[in-house]
């Protein structure tokens, strides 16, 4: 019997149309699409591989659900390989990736991943310590510097010294690159990945890639060289992690997953930090509650205290429930028909779960574009109506920790500082390389936090 295809409706406007509205306006070009089309939609091509939208709970089930031998979801192209390389968690499939995986996983839950959470609060307060009172400054610049130098020393192991040094300077600038608009344009168009020479766009990240990994590779040389095996950093976890077979993983194999994880864990949290931030300052009631919590505290509370606190962790879902930073989980390419919500996708459909217009369920999250932490408190969302670190066996593995190190900034820096936008009027999110973020050039000041009864403030 032959299976009959049948895909949803959808628009079918010329490409540089589609990719125009997609590149500029992010959030329209899905919401204009599901206001016509509703849960799942189609956006057709002129060839086989039409990429199929879904964000009806039940889809997003069926699709994180089904066998993964049914799609192909690490075929990255070749300027997410040249970022990560061929052994990123991100670009491999089947069983390779599911090994890799279990390898991975555990440096980010439990006791080690706790253990991270004084290291993170130092960083806050040494970063947040360096804010001229009262002075305008960009607060995504100064989040990112955060979220740079906790994984230079949570992932690399680097606190201080030349090494350190010459690692911020050129991640940053590559992580400049990555988010700029020139990195999506070669995203988008094979032929603006063309390398002409130290001064070309491209020529330069090759180049700077270059030296990174040269780095990379002398500290893990450095690292198997040294007799100190108690260090608990992530990059020394994984070099003591071994295969089901014994076997360690490669210098190769380390390089590209210590690049995934700078890649996906710095641009990501940074946003998302912004964001809360954002929202704080523009819902007094939200900073009321928040601050009233964190007065509950005592001195100088740990680490662990302070992520259990239901609010903080409410408002830190809220903010990635409203705007998640990816728009939406990784693509599936269909290598076997499949049906999903009634639909038969044939060989070659992308199936694009929208993380975005989940989250914008009304009968889910009623007033969905109002800011209400209190909706985490009130009820649990399933796996399927909840989703900003994706689904599946592709869900983000370092999820836990980008939650753990949202709560601990915020927590830190709204212990010693108040911070408030310099232009109150709202701002809507535009896109940052692959990502959704805060407008460029968003200022804040900060301004001492008023001193409470039994606050959590240190003279520190």
């Amino acid at each position: 019997m032959t299976l009959t295809h049948s895909l949803p409706d959808g628009p079918k406007l010329p490409r540089w149309q589609r990719l125009f509205k997609f590149v500029t306006q992010p959030v329209q070009y899905v919401e204009d699409f599901a206001k016509i089309y509703g849960d799942s939609f189609t956006v057709w091509s002129n060839g086989n591989n039409q990429m199929v939208y879904f964000s009806h709970p039940q889809a997003l089930e069926e699709i994180f659900t089904a066998d993964p031998s049914y799609f192909q979801t690490g075929g990255g192209n070749g300027m997410l390989r040249l970022l990560l390389g061929d052994n990123s968690l991100i670009l491999i499939d089947g069983d390779r990736h599911q090994r890799q995986r279990q390898l991975l996983t555990p440096p980010f839950h439990g006791e080690r991943m706790r253990a991270y959470g004084q290291d993170i609060r130092e960083i806050a307060e040494q970063v947040s310590n360096e804010w001229q009172i009262g002075k305008p400054f960009n607060i995504r610049n100064s989040i990112q510097e955060i979220t740079l130098r906790v994984i230079l020393r949570v992932v690399f192991g680097l606190d201080e010294g030349p090494r350190f040094q010459q690692m911020r300077q050129m991640l940053s600038s590559v992580l400049d690159f990555i988010s700029s608009p020139a990195m999506f344009g070669a995203f988008m168009f094979q032929f603006m990945r063309q390398d002409l020479g130290a001064w070309s766009p491209w020529g330069k990240v090759v180049r700077q890639l270059q030296k990174i990994d040269q780095l990379i590779y002398d500290l893990i040389a450095e690292r198997r060289a040294e007799s100190n095996q108690n260090r608990q950093d992530i990059l020394s976890l994984m070099m003591a992690a071994r295969y089901e077979d014994g076997q360690p993983m490669s210098d190769l194999e380390l390089r590209d997953e210590l690049m995934t994880l700078l890649v996906a864990g710095h641009e990501t949290t940074a946003s998302a930090l912004t964001w809360a931030f954002y929202w704080i300052d523009q819902l007094p009631e939200v900073q009321e509650k928040l601050l009233q919590e964190l007065d509950t505290l005592g001195f100088n509370p740990d680490a662990s205290s302070i992520a259990k606190l239901p609010y903080l962790t409410a408002v830190c879902q809220e903010t990635l429930r409203i705007y998640p930073i990816v728009m939406n989980g990784f693509f599936r390419l269909v290598k076997s028909p499949i049906e999903i919500m009634g639909y038969k996708l044939p060989v070659g459909t992308f199936i694009v779960p929208s993380i975005y217009l989940a989250h914008h369920r009304e009968e889910v999250y009623p007033n969905s574009y109002q800011f209400r932490p209190e909706r985490f408190l009130e009820r649990q969302f399933s796996p399927y109506e909840y989703l900003p670190f994706g689904g599946g066996n592709r869900r983000c593995i370092g999820l836990a920790f980008a939650q753990y190190e949202m709560r601990i900034v915020l927590a830190t820096i709204l212990s010693h500082f108040q911070i408030s936008l310099v232009n109150k009027r709202p701002v809507s999110p535009v896109r940052r390389g692959l990502t959704l973020s805060t407008p460029p050039g968003l200022r804040m000041i900060a301004r001492p936090q008023v001193k409470r009864a039994n606050s959590l403030i240190t003279n520190s």
